[in-house]
């Protein structure tokens, strides 16, 4: 087992094993190879994609001298020319996260199917635990960058403006190779949530328990609560977190928790913060509260604004409670 040591068993919490993964190191078996090669290829260009948001601007100057002087063609131009290279890297960026959600759904095939339990996937397959790791950590950066940026929603406003107006006076369009009617309104849809990887992860999650039928939904959900135990119990207990070489695995880990958490409450029927729940939700909570306000400010406001059980009756108030 190498890298992954098994620390206890909670019982009370009726949860299956906690583990620590070795989450830097992990290389994988020549049983994982092909499944890693594929979500490989995609995870290569993440950081691209976040370098990319990053450095998102906006024309909001040019989009608001476009609109004060409608009548200045040359503004009306630079604005439009301004935005267009714009939408382009928004297409990009919105073409990655189907990329990712392929990429999501192979390994959640991987890592539940039979005649291994979920438990024993992540034993034996720890770079494919990895990688989900990381896909959930790209998808919170991404999303904690996009809601810092309202420029992001501000420029494809004008640009389906513009367009719809220049259409009607007959406009040579070329970018409408690139996101047509049906691309932007779809693009719209992805722009509009305030976590949008988050919500395409949701939805994929939730479409693989749909579209496999014959395969338990304990087998995802116990994927996913085993992985968020993974997690607090690295974080919360110091002989396994002073192994972690750099202090960004522990933000890491942070991520990844709130991840599978959110996943869980979409595709568990009770959700992540029922009684029933096999996360111990209050612990985790606690685990982010005990960490400097201004690293997990945007995780805990993941948990409170994208689950989707947090304000059932049937969760427990105290834990309502702990949410800031």
């Amino acid at each position: 087992m190498g890298n992954l040591l098994k620390v206890l068993t909670c019982t009370e919490l009726e949860q299956g094993p906690n583990f620590f993964l070795d989450f830097e190191n992990a290389q994988p078996t020549d049983g994982e190879r092909e499944v890693w090669n594929q979500v490989n290829s995609v995870l290569q260009d993440s950081e691209s994609i976040l370098a990319g948001l990053q450095a998102y601007k906006g024309a909001g100057q040019e989009i608001r001298d476009a609109i004060q002087n409608p009548n200045v063609l040359s503004l009306q131009e630079q604005a439009w020319n301004s935005v267009c290279p714009l939408v382009i890297k928004l297409k990009n960026f919105y073409d990655f996260s189907n990329r990712l959600e392929d990429a999501l759904k192979s390994l959640l095939e991987s890592l539940t199917c039979a005649p291994l339990t979920p438990t024993q996937h992540l034993e034996r397959e720890q770079a494919l635990a990895k990688q989900f790791a990381e896909i959930l950590h790209f998808t919170l950066r991404f999303d904690e960058l996009k809601m810092r940026n309202p420029a992001i929603q501000n420029d494809f406003s004008y640009y389906r403006r513009t367009i719809s107006r220049n259409r009607l006076n007959n406009m040579n369009l070329d970018i409408e190779n690139e996101v047509n009617n049906e691309m932007a309104n779809k693009m719209s849809l992805f722009y509009a949530e305030a976590t949008p990887m988050l919500k395409t992860l949701s939805n994929a999650t939730t479409n693989f328990v749909t579209e496999n039928k014959t395969l338990p939904l304990d087998n995802t959900t116990d994927c996913l609560s085993t992985m968020a135990s993974v997690c607090k119990v690295m974080l919360e207990t110091p002989e396994y977190s002073s192994r972690f070489s750099s202090e960004d695995t522990r933000l890491f880990c942070m991520r990844v928790m709130v991840g599978v958490i959110i996943l869980y409450d979409h595709v568990h029927p009770n959700g992540a913060f029922n009684k029933s729940s096999k996360i111990d939700m209050k612990g985790c909570i606690k685990v982010l509260k005990d960490q400097p306000a201004e690293k997990v400010g945007g995780l805990l406001d993941a948990l409170k604004f994208t689950t989707k059980h947090l304000n059932d009756e049937s969760t427990p108030k105290n834990i309502r409670t702990m949410l800031p």
